[in-house]
């Protein structure tokens, strides 16, 4: 088979390159590619004690990167408006009856007025940016430098990309009036724990959880009763920060009472700086 002319009219060869492989890292706003890409990083290398003492003299300008990373999210979501976070797995399959559901909750949320705040990555981060961008709504991505690119769906309007996942968690709980989790892996258990121990010990207040699926949470709730209330761990009121079902509605329904709760409370009192004599 003969290969078809690849020469324009002025004679030089139009035929496209091919594209180079290799893996793909996002560091903040840098792209790297190939064999830019480091074996390790932005958080482990903060976290990981191990090796030489240079640590003490590089910490400090590590400061300035992670502040950089906290005015970066707030500026770009100071406008944000009235939202909600939905956490779920990367792996949940487009075909699956859990991604239809992120997706309708998320289009009924943005129905409400509300922005839709994911990881910005595949499976229910990707249907939830979907619902909402296909309800004209606010779509808003949140990723994270990770050992394997995700990279960030197609369907965020407005994506941050962070190094540090405590900047990124930041971003999480002070955009959004409600937590909205799906089934998922560990990452989603640690932002479920993680809100609900803010919620518990007052740090946010008027905070829904909801927790999507009662199949899949059933059994977690059950061992919270049976074992962690049993044995005095947490009180009987806590089990009530949390609420399960598989109603879209029903969860709309919380966060708006959530949300009209908060706005008719009085506001906090105002602080005066002492009066100097």
């Amino acid at each position: 088979m003969s290969l078809p002319d690849r020469e324009g009219p002025d004679g030089v060869d139009r035929a496209p390159a091919p594209v180079p492989d290799g893996p793909t890292r996002t560091k903040g706003p840098v792209t790297l590619r190939r064999g830019q890409v480091p074996p390790s990083t932005t958080d482990q290398r903060l976290l990981d004690t191990r090796g030489p003492s240079d640590w003490v003299h590089t910490d400090p300008w590590r400061v300035l990167r992670i502040q950089a990373e906290f005015v970066e999210g707030f500026g770009a979501l100071a406008s944000l408006g009235p939202s909600v976070s939905i956490f779920g797995s990367a792996r949940t399959s487009e075909t699956s009856e859990e991604y239809d559901t992120a997706r309708r909750l998320a289009a009924a949320l943005a129905s409400h007025g509300y922005g839709v705040i994911t990881g910005g990555g595949p499976g229910i981060m990707e249907a939830a940016n979907r619902g909402a961008f296909e309800a004209g709504g606010v779509s808003v991505g949140l990723g994270i430098e990770l050992p394997f690119e995700q990279g960030m769906n197609d369907w965020v309007d407005l994506g941050v990309n962070f190094r540090y996942f405590f900047a990124r968690k930041t971003m999480f709980v002070k955009y959004a009036q409600a937590f909205v989790v799906f089934p998922g892996g560990f990452g989603t258990f640690d932002e479920l724990f993680e809100s609900l121990t803010l919620v518990q010990t007052g740090k946010v207040t008027s905070f829904p959880v909801v927790l999507m699926g009662t199949s899949y949470w059933g059994g977690l709730i059950d061992w919270l009763r049976s074992t962690v209330l049993a044995g005095g761990k947490i009180s009987a009121k806590d089990l009530d920060l949390v609420t399960v079902t598989d109603d879209v509605d029903e969860a709309v329904r919380i966060i708006d009472a959530a949300r009209r709760q908060h706005s008719d409370a009085p506001p906090p009192p105002e602080w005066y700086p002492p009066v100097e004599v």
